[in-house]
């Protein structure tokens, strides 16, 4: 085998005994984290009154939403959850570049999304055109207009978590479910990005939704896909080598 070959082979599979018991509690806050944040997908069993399709997921949380409270109870656990876990991983991780970035990031998520379900809108503009014009128009409460700026604090982090920890597990040799599949999934994720974004833009122009809440929603998916992938590999190998 050459030399080049060599230097893509994925690392070696643990044994079980390798696993130090400190990972097991990161993992388990992952993972919980992980499943937390696609509470969104409650909207499947219950009516909502909000199209999947082109509304935002943040919508289903509005302060005038039937069930606004049963979702921003889940965003605030997901968010501590992730916050406590990642956190957790940060400050046991080695000082190297890609995991330092990867975790910091992921803190960043759990933060952002926390100070996501205290920010919530105050109503649905994708379906209300009253609450579009008075969004436009910069008449909504200040927890209507800051969340705007948590989802991007939320998103930016997990971006640069997904992205960070990924290129980590390739270029360190560790985590191998992540080494395997983080790459395909953080393709995905920002295709989905890309996807909601051009959404998003269109429809602040008016020019309609696009789809905006199944590009939100398959992002969001994407995301808690590979939070759980990640909470496998740190529960299955050593949090670092």
């Amino acid at each position: 085998m050459s030399r080049f070959e060599a230097s893509f082979e994925p690392p070696a599979s643990p044994s079980p005994s390798s696993t130090p018991d400190s990972s097991r509690p990161i993992s388990l806050l992952l993972g919980l984290g992980a499943a937390a944040y696609t509470a969104w997908v409650l909207e499947v069993l219950v009516w909502t009154g909000l199209n999947p399709i082109d509304t935002y997921v943040s919508e289903l949380a509005a302060a005038d939403q039937p069930l606004g409270g049963v979702f921003r109870a889940t965003d605030l656990l997901a968010g501590t959850l992730l916050f406590l876990g990642a956190s957790w991983a940060l400050l046991r991780t080695p000082r190297r570049p890609w995991l330092v970035a990867g975790w910091a990031g992921l803190v960043l998520f759990g933060a952002a999304t926390v100070a996501d379900s205290r920010l919530p809108l105050s109503c649905a503009p994708t379906v209300d055109p009253v609450c579009a014009a008075r969004e436009t128009a910069g008449l909504v409460p200040a927890t209507h207009a800051a969340h705007a700026w948590s989802s991007s604090l939320a998103m930016t982090g997990a971006l640069t978590g997904v992205v960070a920890l990924t290129v980590a597990a390739r270029r360190y040799r560790q985590w191998t479910p992540l080494y395997r599949r983080g790459p395909l999934l953080t393709c995905l994720v920002l295709a989905a990005t890309a996807w909601t974004l051009t959404s998003v833009a269109l429809f602040q122009a008016g020019r309609g939704t696009w789809a905006l809440g199944a590009g939100q929603r398959l992002q969001v998916l994407l995301v808690a896909i590979w939070l759980a992938v990640l909470a496998y590999a740190v529960r299955r190998e050593k949090l670092s080598p």
